[in-house]
């Protein structure tokens, strides 16, 4: 609609936390089937919590296995950057982008319990801000690994058994704090330039991060009011990057019962309209208590309401996750100045 902002709707489908061991693994079809359900009601993406002291599958394994079971529907799994190599990350999400053909994002976490350092042995725990560093270091070198291969550096031409242009891949050379990659990837450029990054913003000591190199920042607030300060103060900070501000999607993340929630999922699609509608957040994203319960009720009783009002799409409009937030596609860094993204 013209003159309306676009409202994004996402929802997490991992087992909750609280789950004992037995219930936290759910099998495949099971995410499937939760997965189709969150694309039947034309949601941009879904998450699928993740830590290394959670039981249960890798979530980006997960939804690796969900992509193909999909058509859609945007594929964000969290994945922990701390004790873990940035090289190996980015081109498990680049693989990802590529399984689900350009509807791949990561929600990037970190890991600051002793126990889970201790899983490792390589390092004890560090404090958060220094984690929220180390994560962001790892979210720039992703976006340089994707971009160092051109879109066009694959050749695959069999009758001079040339499978890539040399001169199209570079070396992104990175120095950080942290750790060093010399680069390129090994693997082609994902079908979106770049997959999304997501992060959960509400701790102060992850808003630079999030800031500076999410595409979408998920919050936490009690009222508009929270909610628009905290969309303010990222956008401050994303032009104080060079960044545009108005390519940061900004989501209440709100874990919910809409068995208990007060005034059941009517009052729930109020609350997103008038949030969205008065510029506090870019849309929701969903922390279902019971997803098999909770998300079949919120497709009919929430995003039906909200799609009656002409508030959110009746079908998707394009292919990738990029497409769902309305985001472009970015051109690699070191493709020849002017060429197409």
């Amino acid at each position: 609609m013209t003159g309306v902002r676009t409202l994004h709707l996402a929802v997490e489908i991992g087992p909750p936390p609280s789950a004992a061991t037995g219930s936290a693994l759910r099998d495949a079809a099971a995410t499937v089937a939760l997965a189709r359900l969150a694309e039947d009601a034309g949601l941009d993406f879904l998450t699928h919590d993740d830590s290394f002291a959670r039981p249960g599958l890798d979530a980006l394994a997960v939804l690796a296995r969900t992509a193909p079971e999909t058509r859609s529907i945007g594929l964000v799994p969290t994945v922990t950057t701390t004790h873990t190599e940035p090289f190996h990350v980015q081109a498990a999400v680049a693989s990802l982008d590529w399984a689900s053909r350009g509807r791949a994002g990561w929600r990037v976490a970190v890991s600051p319990g002793a126990a889970e350092a201790r899983l490792f042995g390589r390092r004890p725990a560090a404090p958060a801000a220094e984690l929220w560093q180390e994560a962001g270091e790892a979210a720039e070198v992703a976006r340089l690994l994707w971009d160092s291969w051109e879109d066009d550096a694959e050749i695959r031409d069999v009758a001079t058994g040339r499978f890539v242009d040399r001169d199209k891949l570079h070396h992104v050379d990175f120095e950080g704090a942290s750790f060093s990659v010399r680069g390129p990837s090994i693997v082609p450029r994902p079908p979106q330039g770049n997959p999304v990054v997501v992060v959960d913003a509400t701790r102060p000591a992850a808003r630079e991060t999030a800031a500076r190199h999410a595409d979408v920042a998920l919050v936490r607030a009690s009222s508009p009011e929270e909610a628009a300060a905290l969309r303010a103060e990222l956008h401050r900070a994303a032009r104080a990057h060079g960044r545009d501000p108005e390519l940061l999607r900004v989501l209440l993340t709100l874990a919910a019962d809409l068995d208990v929630h007060p005034g059941g999922p009517a009052a729930l699609a109020g609350l997103v309209a008038d949030w969205h509608g008065g510029g506090a957040v870019d849309g929701l994203h969903l922390v279902p208590a019971v997803p098999e319960r909770d998300l079949p009720r919120f497709a009919a009783e929430v995003v039906g309401p909200l799609r009656d009002r002409g508030l959110f799409r009746t079908a998707y409009e394009g292919t990738t996750l990029r497409d769902h937030l309305g985001l472009p596609r970015p051109a690699s860094r070191y493709a020849p100045k002017g060429a197409d993204a």
